[in-house]
């Protein structure tokens, strides 16, 4: 029975929030939260270095206990991040769960990891083009209506 004065809260999966260090034993309940248990016991996730192809038999080896579809959430989140695609572009060699080297990096990876950031950098500056330009004819339309309203108050039979 809880004594202390403070409530505990209800456990919840809240992805949104900032996942809560996953003590040792203890699954994750999160892909974020996975992640981050992964990057503070593997150097490789840490160091955000090439991870060797099949590296989730490695991690299922060392840690049984965790899911394979919160794994491999955790392993898109991880592999699709920026960060993680920049080091794939120049990567020669991918890094095994014990820091060890793997296989070498194809130029068929290095090039995707390429490509995805070019489509990211893309899609991002389309986005702010578009902004720009719908904050450029919102601003176009209210100068024109306020030239009405000057016009409309010159003209207006009042008086």
């Amino acid at each position: 029975m809880n004594t202390s004065l403070t409530p505990t809260p209800p456990a919840t999966d809240n992805s949104a929030a900032a996942p809560a260090p996953v003590a040792a034993g203890a699954a994750p309940t999160s892909a974020r939260a996975l992640l981050k248990q992964l990057q503070t016991q593997f150097p490789a996730f840490r160091d955000c270095l090439p991870l060797s192809i099949g590296i989730d038999k490695q991690i299922l080896a060392q840690l049984p206990e965790i899911d394979r579809k919160l794994m491999r959430a955790a392993l898109g989140i991880h592999t699709g991040s920026q960060r993680y695609l920049r080091v794939m572009e120049k990567a020669k060699v991918r890094v095994n769960l014990d820091g060890s080297e793997g296989a070498e990096v194809t130029d068929v990876h290095r090039k995707h990891a390429k490509d995805v950031l070019q489509e990211r950098f893309k899609k991002e500056a389309e986005r702010k083009k578009a902004e720009r330009d719908a904050a450029a004819a919102e601003e176009a339309n209210r100068r024109r209506q306020e030239k009405l309203e000057q016009l409309t108050a010159k003209f207006s039979r009042k008086g």
